[in-house]
C-alpha cells in the first residue's frame, strides 16, 4: 500500500466540513459571523480532523436567500469581512493541513445584480442575453418550481420590457445564459480569480439547473449543444489553473444520470458528487431497521473513473430531501424522523438534524456517524454535527438548521457578544440549546460526541482504503445489519453497523486467509482470530458498529 499515492488525490481520503461563516464565530460583536472569526477557530477544524474546509457563499448579497442570491462574483460581502480577510483565512487553514473551497453560485444571480438590473432596462441592453427571456406568456410550470411554498412559477414577468425571465428558484433569483460565451467566460474569470486568492475548489450549486437549456432561443442552443462540453472546459481550465483543485457538485439525481456528470469512465468533468441516493436511502434503512435500501443504493453506485469520487454524507445546510424514494418510503421516513408538519418542508423533506430525529440515543447517533466515516467516500459534516446541534423547528423552512454555531453555555452559545436582537439568527431553544450541547464542554469531555467524530476522522484517515478502496457488501443472516469490505492494493477494512436494538451475533467469511491471520478492531482494544478458511463470528451490540482491519502475518502496516 503507497499512502503518498494519497496525497495526488487528495480528494479522496478527506475529511469535510462545511460551514455559513454569518454564524459560526463573531468577532466584533456585530452579531453576524465573520471571516475574522471564523480564522480564529481555525484550530478547532484541524484539532477536530478536518482537512478541507467548505465556505458557504460569502459574496455581497441582499440576503434573501442566505447569500445564495449574489451581487458580485468577486466580491466579499462587507459584513463578513474583505478580501484580506479571506486570504488570511485560506493562509491559516493551509497552515494547519486544511484547504478550503467555497461555493460557485452561478446558476443565477440576485436580481439586484448590476448584470440583471443593466438587463432588465432595455431591450437592447448587452447584457440582456446573459439572462433567458420569453415575450410570450408562459404555459403553467407550477409543476417545475424547486419552492412550491414561495412560488407558482418559473417565469416571472418584468414590468419594465414586459417580458417574462426565467428562475429556476426564487423569482429574485434569475438564471444566467450559460449558452452565452459572455456568461461562461465571466463565470471562468471568476473561478480563476478565486482560484489565484488560494481556494482549492469549488462545490458547484444545483449543477443540472446550471447546464439546462429552457428558454434559450434555437440559434445559441445550436452553439451549445453539448451543455457537457462546458463542464469539461471548467474542469480542464480548474487544472490548468491549479492542478489539485476540485468541482465538488450539488446533483440530486438517480446514480445513472449523475454518471454523466463525472464525465462517465473519463472522468473529466465534476471531480466528486454528494450521494444524495445513499443519504436518502440511510434514512429509509434506519426508518425500517433494515440495512437493505442503503446495501441496494451503495451497490447500484455506477463505476466511476480512479480520478473520480462521492462525498457522502448525514446532513446539509438545505431541508433533508427525500425527493428520490417513493411516496409510501417517504412516509416511512417522515413517520419515524419527522412525524409533525412543522418538521417537514416543501412536501419532500425535513427541516430536522440528526440527534433531535433519532431522539438524542447516543448509540445510534454514534452509529450513523461511525458508518458515514465507513462507508467508500468522502465524508462531509455539517457545522455542528460533531456535537449533536439540534434544530429550531420555529424558524422558517432551510433557515431551522442554519442556527449560531454553539461553542459555549453561554445564551448565545459564545457565538457573538451582540445583543439577541441583533444576532443574525436566534440559537436553538430547549434541551440542544448552548447550556446543554456546546464545543467547550464536549472538547474536554473524552466520552463526547465532538470526541468520538474526531477519533472516527483519524481512523478514517488511516484507513485508504475507504477511500481507495473496492466496496463490497458482505453476505450474513441479519436484515437490520449492514457489513462492508474496502480493500486497496492488500489492505482490507471490514466493517458492521447494526441498524437494529438488539444485540447480535454476525458470522462473516472472508475468503481462505494464512494461519495468523486476525481481525483488528480500530475502534476498541480487541482482536479476533480467524479460521483457516476466513471464517469468523463477531459479537455486535444493538446499534452497535465495528471497524476491523484484516491483519496477516507479515504485514508492516500499523494495525
Amino acid at each position: 500500500m503507497r499512502i503518498p499515492d494519497t496525497s495526488d488525490l487528495w480528494w479522496k481520503t478527506a475529511v469535510v466540513y462545511c460551514l455559513d461563516v454569518e454564524t459560526f464565530f463573531d468577532s466584533n460583536g456585530d452579531g453576524v459571523g465573520d471571516l475574522a472569526g471564523l480564522s480564529q477557530r481555525v484550530d478547532y477544524l484541524a484539532e477536530l480532523g478536518v482537512t478541507c474546509l467548505w465556505l458557504m457563499p460569502f459574496y455581497p448579497t441582499p440576503d434573501r436567500d442566505d447569500g445564495y442570491d449574489v451581487t458580485d462574483l468577486y466580491g466579499v460581502d462587507h459584513r463578513l469581512g474583505t478580501h484580506g480577510d479571506l486570504v488570511e483565512l485560506i493562509r491559516t487553514a493551509r497552515d494547519r493541513g486544511i484547504r478550503v473551497i467555497a461555493d460557485l453560485v452561478v446558476n443565477h444571480t440576485s436580481d439586484q445584480h448590476p448584470w440583471f438590473r443593466a438587463a432588465r432596462s432595455s431591450k437592447d441592453s448587452p447584457y440582456r442575453d446573459f439572462y433567458v427571456w420569453r415575450s410570450d406568456p408562459p404555459p403553467d410550470t407550477s409543476d417545475q418550481v424547486s419552492f412550491p411554498d414561495q412560488e407558482d412559477s418559473i417565469w416571472q414577468l418584468d414590468e419594465g420590457t414586459g417580458e417574462w425571465y426565467l428562475h429556476r428558484f426564487y423569482k429574485h433569483q434569475p438564471d444566467l445564459n450559460v449558452a452565452n460565451p459572455r456568461v461562461r467566460d465571466e463565470i471562468a474569470k471568476a473561478m480563476g480569480f478565486w482560484l489565484q486568492l488560494g481556494l482549492s475548489g469549488f462545490r458547484v450549486d444545483a449543477v443540472p439547473f446550471f447546464l439546462e437549456e429552457t428558454g434559450i432561443p434555437d440559434e445559441e442552443r445550436r452553439h451549445f449543444a453539448d451543455p457537457h462540453a462546458y463542464l469539461r472546459a471548467l474542469r480542464s481550465f480548474l487544472g490548468r489553473r491549479a492542478g489539485d483543485a476540485i468541482l465538488l457538485g450539488e446533483v440530486n439525481l438517480p446514480h445513472e444520470d449523475q454518471a454523466k456528470f463525472f464525465g462517465g469512465q473519463d472522468g473529466n468533468e465534476l471531480t466528486m458528487l454528494f450521494d444524495f441516493i445513499t443519504m436518502q436511502n440511510l434514512y429509509l434503512a434506519m426508518a425500517r431497521a433494515d440495512a437493505a435500501p442503503l446495501a441496494t443504493a451503495l451497490s447500484s453506485r455506477p463505476a466511476l473513473n480512479p480520478d473520480s469520487h462521492w462525498a457522502t454524507f448525514v446532513r446539509n445546510h438545505d431541508e433533508l430531501t427525500l425527493d428520490k424514494l417513493s411516496e409510501d418510503e417517504r412516509g416511512e421516513v417522515f413517520a419515524a424522523f419527522g412525524p409533525e408538519p412543522r418538521m417537514q418542508v416543501y412536501g419532500r423533506g425535513l427541516k430536522r438534524r440528526l440527534p433531535p430525529m433519532l431522539d438524542g440515543d447516543p448509540r445510534r447517533i454514534r452509529m450513523v456517524y461511525s458508518l458515514l466515516f465507513s462507508l467508500p467516500g468522502t465524508p462531509v459534516l455539517y457545522y455542528g454535527e460533531e456535537i449533536g446541534m439540534g434544530e429550531d423547528l420555529d424558524a422558517d423552512g432551510r433557515a431551522a438548521v442554519r442556527t449560531p454555531m454553539q461553542w459555549t453555555a453561554h445564551a448565545d452559545g459564545g457565538f457573538s457578544t451582540a445583543p439577541p436582537s441583533r444576532l443574525t439568527a436566534r440559537p436553538v431553544p430547549g434541551g440542544y440549546g448552548p447550556e446543554h450541547v456546546n464545543a467547550a464542554a464536549q472538547r474536554r469531555d473524552p466520552d463526547s460526541l465532538w470526541s468520538f467524530i474526531a477519533r472516527l476522522a483519524q481512523r478514517y484517515r488511516e484507513c485508504p482504503e475507504l477511500g481507495w478502496g473496492d466496496f463490497t457488501v458482505l453476505d450474513q443472516p441479519h436484515a437490520q445489519v449492514l457489513a462492508h469490505r474496502c480493500s486497496w492494493t492488500g489492505g482490507t477494512i471490514v466493517a458492521l453497523h447494526n441498524l437494529g436494538a438488539e444485540p447480535l451475533t454476525v458470522p462473516l467469511s472472508l475468503g481462505d486467509q494464512e494461519p495468523g491471520t486476525r481481525l483488528v478492531d480500530l475502534l476498541q482494544q480487541d482482536t479476533t482470530s480467524l479460521s483457516q478458511g476466513g471464517d469468523v463470528e463477531l459479537p455486535l451490540e444493538g446499534y452497535g458498529y465495528r471497524w476491523l482491519r484484516l491483519d496477516r502475518p507479515g504485514d508492516r502496516q500499523l494495525p
